[in-house]
């Protein structure tokens, strides 16, 4: 039923927002230059390791050693529009159609924490990351990380097709109220350092 709902979803989005894609393209394109898209390994399902696409939101700007500047130096005024909105997630649209992400799940993260994680907070993994997520409607980054995992792992235990339309409907009103989307960078929250010996 979930796998049903992800194809019609993300093929149905996909063909009705092409134009807003094409657009939203071409001005990344404009202000960014190439690539368009920022591509990055994932963790998804049983923690397998998947390519996340969306579209590009910083430059590549480095400093005199060469080293990239910090997130809030890159990230430019089309970029902030991109996240306050969530349009610069609508390429993951595509991993779900291919299977590889689901409309409602965890967010994934960086496959560096997989190693962090305990045995509870590795639970997230059971099933397909989302474009959002419980914990994207109960705060996102105003929270901390442990709360984050436990929204997560409570998602996976309580996972319904009533909680996932609960979920998109609670999404869809917070983006309009640019509720919780100051930002949408890990980093923004501070780097996941690990919590190993809790349960």
């Amino acid at each position: 039923m979930k796998r049903t709902f992800d194809l019609i979803f993300s093929l149905v989005g996909l063909i009705f927002l092409a134009p807003v894609l094409l657009i939203i393209g071409m001005l990344v394109r404009f202000n960014l230059g190439s690539p368009i898209l920022f591509r990055q390994k994932r963790p998804g399902l049983n923690g397998q390791i998947f390519e996340m696409i969306k579209f590009r939101t910083m430059t590549d700007e480095t400093d005199e050693n060469g080293c990239l500047l910090s997130n809030k130096y890159r990230l430019t005024k089309l970029g902030r529009f991109l996240r306050k909105s969530s349009m610069d997630e609508l390429p993951e649209l595509w991993n779900v159609l291919k299977g590889q992400m689901s409309i409602v799940g965890p967010r994934p993260l960086k496959v560096e924490y997989l190693e962090l994680y305990n045995e509870h907070q590795k639970k997230r993994h059971h099933v397909k990351p989302g474009i959002t997520g419980w914990a994207q409607i109960n705060g996102r980054n105003s929270i901390s990380w442990e709360e984050r995992f436990d929204l997560d792992v409570w998602y996976v235990a309580n996972q319904s097709t009533l909680l996932d339309l609960k979920i998109l409907i609670l999404t869809v009103l917070k983006v309009i109220k640019r509720d919780g989307v100051e930002h949408k960078v890990d980093e923004v929250a501070g780097r996941f350092k690990g919590n190993i010996n809790s349960e």
